[in-house]
């Protein structure tokens, strides 16, 4: 099975959910390769529920994911923490749910949550911790305690990453901080726009429709990560496109 750990089907936090470009997002992830995908939004994205309210409304909810046209999709969220950085946190629908609401207290910026208090919330649920893009300059996870950081079940391995530090350099440290904490690495295209998955991706031995069964293949380490070799291309054709996207929804609401 091969899926995608980090990303995101709308355009910005600011950006309204889009039903006819999430439909886009779908067919292209397939297109890509892909059997499934963590959806991960941001925490504090605006409006963040709307997209699960329009997956309960149009689409079986099988296991723990989503069956939509042929691609599982499976909840989850990327949540910023005190002293910066961002963990990714995917687990069943009820739970997530549970977990963004008692975020409610945290989505400003001085508000954010410590990351032990974050994951003590996420350990009372069947739920995959991963800490998101580690070395991103803006959000690196290195200044947080390694006792802490070593509670994650992986680290991600960032398609924006991999194409704006270098896919050699961030592997490079990517690899030695989950060997020091003895943690395992997966991959996340970390994408806004469709023409970025199939980035980097994880290949699973075995099919998953639990997160119990997919948590388990990764601290096993069931899988192989996979880097495209035109993940450059795919990187910089999905900034453009993003960026063009962002300018033409701005006018869009001026002129309305």
């Amino acid at each position: 099975m091969k899926i995608d750990l980090h990303t995101h089907v709308k355009i910005s936090k600011k950006s309204e959910f889009m039903p006819d470009y999430f439909q886009t997002m779908v067919k292209e992830a397939k297109a890509a390769g892909l059997d499934a995908i963590a959806l991960t939004e941001h925490f504090n994205t605006q409006r963040f529920l709307d997209v699960y309210d329009y997956l309960d409304q149009h689409y079986l909810y099988n296991d723990d994911y989503y069956e939509v046209e042929g691609l599982k999709i499976f909840p989850g969220m990327e949540v910023d923490v005190e002293g910066v950085g961002h963990i990714l946190l995917i687990s069943n629908r009820k739970a997530i749910v549970h977990m963004f609401k008692s975020l409610q207290p945290h989505l400003e910026e001085d508000k954010f949550i410590t990351l032990a208090a974050l994951l003590d919330i996420a350990d009372s649920y069947e739920t995959i911790k991963i800490g998101g893009h580690p070395f991103r300059p803006s959000t690196p996870l290195t200044q947080h305690e390694p006792s802490v950081l070593r509670r994650l079940d992986a680290l991600d391995l960032n398609g924006k990453d991999l194409y704006s530090i270098g896919i050699d350099e961030n592997k490079e440290n990517v690899y030695w901080l989950a060997d020091k904490l003895g943690l395992p690495v997966t991959a996340g295209s970390d994408t806004h726009q469709f023409l970025q998955y199939g980035a980097v991706l994880n290949d699973l031995e075995q099919d998953c429709s639990t997160i119990t069964e997919l948590k388990a293949a990764i601290k096993s380490k069931q899988y192989s990560v996979e880097i495209s070799p035109d993940l450059h291309l795919r990187v910089r054709s999905a900034t453009l496109a993003k960026k063009l996207m962002k300018q033409l929804l701005a006018k869009k609401e001026v002129i309305s």
